[in-house]
């Protein structure tokens, strides 16, 4: 059996492995790395040989780190991507290449159910009856989405909120507030299986899915690179955050928002956060206007939003689809019975 593992930033690892009673009995590493010396090369093959097929991603990287000398170097590559490539080898992780995504478009509707539907689509994914999804929000109205774990008052200036007109709604992954009025981010939710980034920590996993939008940022022009733990940056600045959770049922919910054309003005006045955020950042004057995305690329949000999905599209294997009525009914009653509810919204005071 073979598997392979791209390190974000680094080099293929290949690895062909034999098994037989439920044990390693041949085990062949390859790939473009870089590794000192030279004949260290056998002394991971033999780390490997004879573990049960059933090792974690933890157990087969613990065996090569206890088997190489400390002045080894791993060049490109770590033990951990060993352990990924061997577990994609017997079955137990999967690769972008082995899935097929459905592909939603942006949809203009209530931003809370837009919410909903993360919940919705991973429900459907943990029981077998979608494929893995990237979709792309559109929004009628303005929100402010809290992270779950944010204190209400801490983050929402309800004078402000309540003078502008703004809802606010708790979404259930962790990270900071969201500032969302129609036309001023770009968001995407990815829901994909686990397998997907099986032995990946939480850092690294942030950075392996949004692989594909640093390939599509740079189709435009942006050279961004990833800041851990969540951040996507510029040398003009921060462009995106993401946020994500790994759900019962084996699913992972990812989802990103970056900045296009952001009031900085209006969020100050709703987000009491914003205001030590921005002051942390340098930004000596409220009344600049943020608009990385906008700035950066020159372009229409629209066109931005189409050249993210071609780009999602060239890459994997993928098919386009729209939400079905059955999907819409279950977030419509999510936003009725959860996301609107103050018990949940303000479930952290």
């Amino acid at each position: 059996m073979r598997g392979e593992y791209k390190v974000p930033g680094g080099k293929l690892v290949a690895v062909d492995v034999e098994t037989d009673s439920g044990v390693l009995t041949q085990v062949a590493i390859s790939g473009d790395f870089f590794l000192e010396p030279d004949d260290a090369l056998e002394e991971i093959n033999q780390a490997l040989t004879g573990l049960p097929s059933t090792s974690s991603v933890a157990d087969l990287a613990q065996a090569i780190t206890a088997r190489l000398d400390p002045s080894v170097q791993l060049i490109g590559f770590t033990p951990e991507a060993v352990g990924i490539a061997v577990r994609r080898a017997l079955g137990h992780a999967i690769d972008w290449s082995d899935l097929t995504f459905d592909v939603i478009g942006p949809v203009s509707m209530d931003p809370r159910m837009h919410v909903a539907l993360d919940e919705v689509l991973a429900g459907e994914l943990a029981r077998g009856e979608v494929n893995p999804s990237l979709r792309i929000w559109e929004w009628d109205q303005p929100l402010v989405v809290i992270g779950s774990f944010q204190s209400y008052r801490n983050e929402i200036d309800d004078e402000g909120r309540e003078r502008h007109g703004i809802n606010v709604v708790r979404r259930i992954t962790g990270g900071g507030a969201m500032f969302m009025e129609p036309g001023n981010c770009v968001t995407y939710s990815l829901v994909v299986p686990g397998a997907l980034v099986e032995g990946l920590s939480f850092e690294r996993s942030y950075e392996f899915l949004d692989q594909w939008v640093m390939g599509a940022l740079a189709e435009l022009g942006v050279k961004a690179r990833y800041v851990p733990l969540n951040d996507i940056a510029s040398e003009q600045g921060k462009i995106a955050g993401a946020a994500q959770r790994r759900l019962t049922g084996g699913v992972v919910l990812h989802h990103v928002t970056m900045a296009y054309d952001i009031d900085a003005d209006k969020m100050l006045e709703v987000l009491r956060i914003g205001r030590e955020k921005l002051s942390d950042k340098g930004t000596k004057s409220a009344n600049k206007r943020v608009d990385p995305l906008r700035s950066q690329t020159r372009l229409p949000r629209e066109q931005i939003i189409e050249s993210f999905l071609a780009h999602f599209v060239g890459r994997y294997a993928t098919r386009r689809r729209d939400y079905t009525e059955a999907e819409l009914a279950a977030a419509r009653e999510l936003v009725e019975t959860k996301f609107s509810s103050p018990e949940w919204t303000k479930r952290i005071p």
